[in-house]
């Protein structure tokens, strides 16, 4: 435990105050537990997301796509595009989105009900109308209603039989989004073979995966009639892929 985080612990959640519950917090982010979920939210980009439900933790190299995908949508100059942010978790990704583009309509689609009143409350706590998204607890696009010009998913995509995940993650954060089956494709194959029915001409697919996984997105997004770019993160990983419907 590094006493950086001890001291953004006892500013952010505490006022300052070692009390008691201060102490006690201390022993369970010692023991592992997330020092975003003792806080109770996250920065992401120029948003406070909060983590009231444990949905997936926002990662920086999330954000940083995340940044890279609302410069691109600067640059398409669609008046109100239309965005999904797919596997929502916490919301963040749509979030950012919204308070970026303040015209856009941005729906959000998560398969756990346990966070679709924390994304609600996101999009509340930053200054956005809620009324203004699809807030869907559903399975990727199933009974989405609408097609979109841009679909931001960070999905679950880590292959378990790699043993990469730290102990904190595995046993803090939810497993749904953070394990994709065989390879860690499972999910990440379905969503590139159904996103085409619900894509705008020119539409665009940003996915976030392991870079293991690139030469199968490649294969799998050009079958289904995709133009596939991978691109680093800021580490110098390879850890996102653009895939536009020709």
């Amino acid at each position: 435990m590094k006493n950086r985080d001890m001291e953004w612990l006892l500013r952010e959640k505490f006022g300052g105050v070692k009390s008691e519950a201060f102490y006690t917090a201390c022993k369970e982010m010692a023991l592992g537990k997330p020092l975003a979920y003792l806080i109770g939210w996250s920065p992401f980009l120029d948003c406070k997301i909060w983590l009231d439900s444990e949905p997936l933790i926002p990662r920086p190299e999330t954000e940083f796509w995340a940044e890279k995908a609302i410069q691109a949508m600067r640059t398409k100059n669609l008046v109100s595009p239309r965005v999904l942010d797919l596997c929502a978790g916490s919301g963040c990704i749509g979030v950012a989105v919204a308070k970026s583009f303040p015209t856009a309509g941005v729906d959000f689609s998560e398969i756990d009900a346990r966070h679709i009143p924390t994304i609600k409350k996101n999009l509340r706590e930053n200054g956005l109308n809620e009324e203004n998204s699809i807030i869907a607890h559903t399975n990727l696009f199933k009974n989405l209603p609408h097609r979109y010009d841009f679909v931001f998913s960070n999905p679950p995509y880590i292959d378990e039989s790699l043993e990469r995940a730290d102990e904190s993650v595995t046993e803090n954060e939810p497993y749904v989004a953070l394990f994709g089956g065989v390879d860690g494709m499972e999910v990440i194959s379905q969503i590139i073979e159904q996103a085409p029915n619900y894509l705008n001409p020119n539409g665009e697919l940003w996915l976030e995966h392991e870079p293991e996984q690139t030469t199968a997105i490649y294969a799998i997004g050009r079958a289904h009639g995709f133009a596939v770019t991978t691109h680093n993160d800021q580490y110098g990983v390879e850890r996102y892929s653009i895939l536009v419907l020709q």
